[in-house]
């Protein structure tokens, strides 16, 4: 009798199966009641390089990122890929088992299974030398339940390189030091844990996604202050989605690839530029290894002919402002058609989500009424508004018409909300099927939505249990799978990866495009803005006091008017078109200040 591929012995809890013996019929695949099992074709020359595999038929990780000192090395792949496991081992805070879970090795046959590579003197550093690694964890909204007290206190206690006042200033939390952790938004949170890091003293400095919940402003503050890190004997480790931040930030870097949940294989180190370019390609040249169909290029997408234009819809808003609290907005009158999006630039805090809202009805503007817009809001996916929204959906739609100008057509409106907390029970292909049931069985939005969003993975999950990941792509379908005139999505890229924006960005473009609909985006990630936007709308003013939102404007004259508040300036990439940012005071930068052209858009 042969042996058996699979094996389930009384005391087994889970099924085993044998991927020697595996021959990949994928007929166990089929039969699995809960889709648990995959299979998947793994490189076979990668066996001898596994680092670290977590148990039997899970997930493996191969090779691991080199560090090295003085220089700031970027991560950049899918979630789920290894990133996190990578930075654990290099931290020394779990020890690579090199894919032997059952009898892990020592410490010495593991020097000896990376000998003769950086990583040998890297993991007897850390052995010897006793290094100390600290870590900005990833989910910073789980910082309130770890610990208590105010900014200033906490800061206080760590402060070992007496740099607190200098690293605070940069980041902009001079002005919170006496707020308490709890009551700090998402934004601030991010920057008191990138601060907690930077104050003390360590060999090793890992941060997992520093820039989620910040501004483009705030990004680049955040980079500027992990550079000033940089010593010769210091090693600097960085886990970023948004491409443009890792570019500024990184000396060089490793790409990941593989299968999410399954494996992941790290690249080599490359420079910036090279790897990053490498990873939107989906093609490794020095391993000859394609690890995805289509790579990712960033032409100023396709956008309707004048011809279309002429033919097209226009609609106007008029002045608007609203007063709350402190904070003050000032609406400039604009205009937008169909088949367009419109990107609203700006900092935390000058009113983008207000000016969203206002346009959604959701919102009553104090002067210049929200009836001269003439928009009727679709009922939307209560379960996903956040409670702040939940009176503000109360009102009755309406259909207004203007003075002596007749009957206006009625325009619905679909809105994705920023913070995104499910209020749902059961699973998502229940929530899809009440809220968006004509979209959801219609062959053209499960090709050009669903598919790319890859719903169909997490279909019979519940709603409750998704990631922040799957959460913002169940919302972006169901924004999207409602009828409606006009979009306003808020913060798209929020908890996606660098290859699922690119995605989402995609997806939200075509589907404008070809519906021929109007979109208003709210998106600090700046290679995705530039993607989508066919005009811009810029915020302008102090956060959290008073700001203008200007007249909507050409995607090259809204990004230099906004860069220029910013005082950074962009190039384009000769392969791929993606935007890059210039290093500060480098010859492109102090040309491109002098010229007035702070981004350039050379076709």
């Amino acid at each position: 009798m042969g042996k058996l591929c699979i094996e389930v012995t009384p005391n087994d809890k889970i099924a085993t199966i044998s991927e020697e013996l595996c021959i990949g019929c994928g007929i166990c695949v089929k039969k699995c009641p809960f889709d648990a099992i995959t299979i998947i074709n793994v490189p076979s020359n990668l066996e001898k390089h596994t680092t670290h595999r977590y148990s039997k038929n899970s997930f493996k990780l191969h090779r691991l990122p080199i560090p090295r000192p003085g220089e700031v090395l970027g991560l950049v792949g899918q979630n789920g890929i290894g990133k996190s496991t990578a930075l654990k081992i290099l931290a020394g805070k779990q020890k690579p088992n090199l894919g032997r879970y059952s009898d892990p090795p020592d410490w010495q046959e593991i020097l000896s299974h990376f000998r003769g590579s950086e990583l040998q003197n890297y993991f007897t550093k850390i052995l010897e030398d006793d290094l100390k690694a600290l870590i900005k964890p990833q989910y910073v909204d789980q910082i309130p339940k770890a610990v208590k007290g105010t900014v200033g206190q906490l800061l206080d206690k760590k402060d070992d390189r007496n740099n607190q006042s200098e690293i605070c200033e940069m980041l902009d939390l001079s002005h919170i030091r006496d707020r308490e952790i709890a009551a700090l938004s998402g934004g601030e949170l991010q920057r008191f844990a990138c601060a907690m890091v930077c104050i003390q003293n360590g060999d090793i400095f890992m941060f997992d996604e520093p820039s989620s919940y910040l501004d483009v402003k705030q990004r680049l503050n955040a980079a500027r202050t992990i550079r000033s890190l940089i010593h010769p004997d210091k090693f600097i480790i960085v886990v970023e989605h948004d491409l443009s931040v890792l570019d500024y930030l990184s000396d060089f870097i490793c790409c990941l690839y593989g299968v999410p949940g399954a494996y992941g294989v790290v690249t080599m180190p490359f420079s910036v530029r090279e790897g990053i370019n490498i990873f939107l390609d989906g093609f490794v040249p020095t391993e000859n290894m394609r690890f995805r169909t289509e790579s990712l290029v960033f032409k100023v997408a396709e956008s309707a002919t004048e011809e279309e234009i002429k033919r097209m819809n226009h609609y106007e808003y008029p002045e608007m402002s609203k007063k709350m609290g402190d904070f003050s907005l000032k609406v400039m009158p604009g205009e937008f058609s169909d088949s367009e999006i419109l990107v609203l630039l700006g900092e935390n805090g000058t009113g983008k989500t207000t000016f969203i809202r206002m346009l959604a009805g959701n919102l009553e503007p104090d002067e210049g009424l929200v009836q001269d817009l003439n928009m009727a809001r679709t009922e939307l996916f209560d379960l996903f508004f956040h409670p702040v929204f939940q009176k503000c959906l109360k009102h009755a739609e309406s259909s207004i018409s203007h003075e002596g100008s007749g009957q206006l057509p009625q325009l619905h409106i679909s809105y994705k909300p920023q913070k995104i907390s499910p209020k749902s029970q059961g699973m998502v292909r229940n929530l899809l099927h009440d809220k968006i049931r004509d979209a959801y069985v219609h062959p053209q939005f499960i090709t050009d939505v669903m598919k790319p969003m890859k719903i169909e993975e997490i279909m019979d999950q519940e709603v409750q249990n998704l990631s922040g990941g799957e959460l913002q792509r169940v919302a972006l379908v169901l924004c999207l799978g409602k009828p409606a005139d006009v979009y306003l999505i808020d913060e798209p890229s929020a908890y996606l990866d660098s290859e699922q924006r690119l995605v989402a960005a995609k997806v939200i473009k075509r589907f404008i495009l070809h519906a021929k609909r109007t979109g208003f985006v709210v998106e600090h990630d700046f290679i995705m803005a530039t993607y989508l936007a066919d005009r811009v709308i810029v915020f302008e003013g102090t956060p959290s006091s008073s700001a203008t939102a200007h007249a909507p404007q050409s995607l090259l004259n809204g990004m230099n008017k906004f860069l220029e508040l910013l005082g950074i300036t962009f190039r384009r990439d000769p392969n791929n078109f993606r935007p890059r940012i210039n290093k500060h005071a480098s010859v492109k930068d102090m040309e491109q200040k002098r010229a007035g052209q702070y981004f350039f858009l050379e076709d």
